[in-house]
């Protein structure tokens, strides 16, 4: 199932904590209603506007890497539904497979796709939560600018905004401009 809306530019604080929340209550509907694991599939979009022609390209791409990834490894998908939302594009996908592995596969996908680093895929377990990238030894996040951790120069807001988007728009123009 998907669901569009129109693209708008700028969403408040109170409009992404209402989405995060939503998409929260979504999670946990389908873990308990499948007892199995769900990948979320969100962006990377730092500033207010979250929606634009750029990022539903960039989403895209993430769609199809993953679902080619799910189709290569043969695993069961059991629902599927992507979000077009004022507050970013939103994917989720419920498979019957082992987390870790699951997770360890969208980790590998967000570190060597080149527009990987803006695909943000968490993995929750419906016994053990979310998978996170240590528990399978991989590395943090790095930061877009700097290479240092990403959610160190995130929280104490170490480089200005716009030097932020303007990487991430530099990353995927630089994407569909390849050919």
């Amino acid at each position: 199932m998907e669901t569009a809306t129109p693209v708008r530019a700028g969403v408040s604080l109170e409009e992404l904590l209402a989405a995060k929340e939503r998409r929260a209550a979504r999670q946990a509907d389908w873990l308990a209603h499948y007892q199995q694991p769900v990948i979320s599939l969100t962006l990377v979009t730092p500033g207010e506007n979250k929606d634009s022609l750029r990022y539903r390209n960039t989403m895209g791409v993430a769609l199809q890497m993953c679902d080619q990834m799910l189709w290569q490894h043969h695993w069961q998908v059991l629902d599927r539904q992507v979000l077009w939302l004022p507050t970013g594009p939103e994917a989720m996908w419920c498979v019957a497979h082992q987390a870790p592995e699951i997770k360890a596969h969208c980790a590998a996908l967000e570190q060597t796709h080149p527009l990987g680093r803006l695909w943000d895929l968490d993995v929750i377990c419906p016994n053990a939560g979310h998978v996170g990238r240590l528990s399978l030894g991989s590395d943090m996040r790095r930061c877009l600018i700097c290479d240092e951790p990403a959610h160190a120069c995130a929280r104490s807001r170490r480089h200005p905004v716009e030097e932020v988007v303007a990487r991430v728009e530099k990353m995927v123009d630089d994407w569909f401009a390849r050919d």
